[in-house]
């Protein structure tokens, strides 16, 4: 399974709409996918060494390196597949780069 945690500001609306339009495309694709949502200000080194991607609504500076690719998720609020399927696309390339299929 590969773990993937989603981060927004309020970690209530945003953060959860980014979580299930990952599962369900990466489903699609055939990936076997969980994905968390949380507040991007609870997301910490060791919250983040339990999961294989980072995707935050935005370019977030946490103090410190992730050391798991980090992909900006905020696109796929927009619900337009110009610019969502550029984001499935970079999560799935991260996916098969660091062999977590």
């Amino acid at each position: 399974m590969i773990k993937i945690l989603a981060a927004c500001g309020a970690g209530v609306n945003s953060s959860h709409q980014i979580k299930s339009a990952l599962e369900e495309e990466l489903s699609n694709r055939g990936y076997d996918v969980h994905c968390d949502a949380v507040m991007v200000k609870d997301v910490n080194e060791d919250l983040i060494k339990g999961y294989d991607i980072f995707t935050p609504i935005a370019a977030t500076d946490l103090g410190f390196e992730p050391g798991i690719p980090v992909i900006e998720a905020g696109p796929i609020l927009f619900r337009i597949p110009a610019m969502s399927a550029p984001v499935f696309d970079n999560i799935e390339a991260a996916i098969k780069e660091h062999g977590l299929s």
